[in-house]
């Protein structure tokens, strides 16, 4: 099995990945029971962290981690000491459980696995080369849990209003007034992985998100989303950019391309 694994290219790697995390929090999930939900989201969150940080220094050691779960994950390093990623040409960004909320509320199947490669070779900041979202409480055609990778086909476009994916706890402030400004309609759901994949198998034209996230949270939905012909951004248009030294990036905009300059427009009226 060893020599397998070893012979995955990056993106087939990313997959596997996220299928492994998912069937450890699946397992987790109906083992404990949802009797304490803090419990089972901080058990949720080390088991998968865990799990892929050892999968990755097996499989992948050369390459450095950027994992929600680090200690120093949220650290800014633009001051002081130097992350070792940050001199790494190949970083791998994962969030070990997005939605953690979700997957502590039984019955609800939006929350995620997220792995994304960052690799310096890709453009002058680097760039996203694979990725893989595992949602695995959802399952795909063929009946397995449902991972979404960067070879995704682009869906077809939807007549009727724009469908923009928002979070259902926290939406940023203006985008009620956003969804009525272009006469949209709010699909509330949980991850923020889900939200992207959404967009990326059709069910949504666009999520727009303000005010929290870190690179973990959108590195592996941008991969897939940008590999299905999708547009993504900060919301002010400009690119985003990982393994930064700040790992903060809290805005983002993902859409079908033919909704982004209406977007960003709009978007810009209201900020």
């Amino acid at each position: 099995m060893s020599d397998d694994i070893d012979r995955l290219d990056d993106q087939a790697f990313a997959r596997w990945l996220a299928g492994r995390a998912g069937e450890a929090l699946t397992a987790l999930r109906a083992g404990q029971g949802f009797a304490d939900p803090r419990a089972l989201k901080d058990a949720g969150d080390q088991a998968s962290h865990e799990l892929m940080l050892a999968a990755l220094t097996r499989y992948r050691p050369a390459d450095a981690v950027l994992s929600e779960e680090q200690a120093d994950s949220r650290q800014d390093f633009s001051t002081g000491d130097r992350a070792a990623r940050l001199d790494a040409d190949r970083v791998w960004i994962i969030d070990p459980l997005d939605g953690t909320r979700e997957f502590s509320e039984e019955g609800r199947t939006d929350w995620a696995v997220h792995v994304a490669l960052w690799e310096r070779s890709a453009g002058p900041d680097g760039g996203l080369t694979a990725g893989a979202v595992g949602m695995p409480a959802r399952t795909g055609p063929d009946g397995t849990p449902l991972i979404l990778g960067t070879g995704e086909p682009t869906p077809a476009a939807v007549d009727g209003p724009l469908r923009i994916a928002v979070s259902r706890s926290r939406p940023p402030a203006f985008v009620p007034q956003l969804i009525e400004d272009l006469g949209a309609e709010a699909v509330p759901m949980g991850s923020a992985g889900v939200k992207v994949c959404a967009v990326v198998t059709g069910q949504a034209d666009a999520y727009v998100h303000a005010g929290g996230q870190y690179e973990w949270d959108s590195a592996a939905p941008v991969a897939v989303a940008l590999g299905a012909g999708m547009h993504a951004s900060r919301i002010d248009g400009s690119p985003l950019r990982y393994n930064a030294a700040n790992p903060r990036l809290p805005d983002l905009l993902v859409c079908r391309p033919e909704h982004a300059e209406q977007l960003l427009k709009a978007i810009d009226r209201l900020l």
